[in-house]
């Protein structure tokens, strides 16, 4: 333990004496480096990138922010880097093993990686809520979620597991990305029982929908789209509430988003 405390002190001094952005930039093009490697193997070698991805992502986030982290920060700080990536990394595999493919989806993956290190910098810093940079940040973080969602849920479906297997892993995403971004709207230092019971209820209704839809005859893609929508309009609807700005207006506007993918849902039946 003496020696493990003594390597990351001198770790922590090495690396403070970088410039943040130049840390963010290193973390970006490592994570980069390893999914552009990533897409030249096939998927018998999945769990040894999942597990290099969770490792790395990990790490690199640590190695980008580095100051200031506190109690439930070593979660919420980290999961939006790691996930991101792994929903990237499982999402390629539904496209072509191309150059055509592969350097838009690399490039995309490095500009989506650099600001979700840039997001977590904002909220570990705690900007003001007033502040333009945090309003920013919190967009951006919630179109990131959103998008995840849709990768991952577009994987999840193309395997075809079943019913069940598709209802837990899509519980389990929900709830580890609600909980990060219900944390989001106040920040404090503690998971509080409403943010986990807020959580839960995100998780439980997206669960049910795609438990009731893997019984359609529904394209892969069109689903994974509802429950993205489903997802952005149920954890909208929450956060504007725990950050008191459910007016109706803002109601009317999720509602709308729902219908309107619901119903090209519906139109997309066989």
């Amino acid at each position: 333990m003496r020696k493990l405390k003594s390597f990351l002190n001198l770790f922590n001094k090495k690396a403070l004496k970088i410039e943040k952005r130049v840390r963010f930039i290193v973390s970006s093009l490592v994570l980069t480096f390893l999914m552009f490697v990533a897409t030249f193997f096939f998927f018998d070698k999945a769990p040894i990138f999942i597990i290099s991805f969770l490792v790395a992502g990990y790490f690199l986030t640590y190695f980008a922010i580095i100051e200031g982290i506190e109690r439930v920060e070593w979660f919420t700080l980290f999961l939006m880097p790691i996930v991101l990536s792994l929903a990237f990394y499982l999402f390629y595999f539904l496209f072509p093993g191309r150059w055509l493919t592969r350097l838009p989806f690399i490039i995309i993956y490095a500009i989506s990686i650099y600001a979700n290190f840039l997001i977590a910098n904002i909220f570990n810093v705690k900007v003001e809520k007033s502040l333009q940079l945090y309003r920013a940040a919190f967009s951006v973080n919630f179109f990131f979620q959103t998008l995840v969602v849709f990768l991952i849920f577009n994987s999840i479906f193309s395997f075809h597991f079943g019913f069940i297997t598709d209802g837990l892993v899509s519980g389990v995403v929900v709830f580890l990305l609600s909980l990060q971004l219900y944390w989001s709207v106040k920040m404090p230092s503690f998971l509080e029982r409403e943010i986990i019971s807020y959580s839960v209820l995100t998780s439980l209704l997206v669960t049910e929908l795609v438990v009731i839809f893997s019984f359609t005859a529904l394209p892969g893609t069109i689903l994974a789209l509802f429950m993205a929508a489903s997802y952005y309009s149920f954890s909208g609807l929450v956060c504007s509430y725990l950050d008191q700005r459910l007016f109706r207006e803002t109601i009317r506007e999720y509602l709308f988003v729902w219908g309107f993918v619901f119903l090209i849902m519906i139109l997309s039946m066989k």
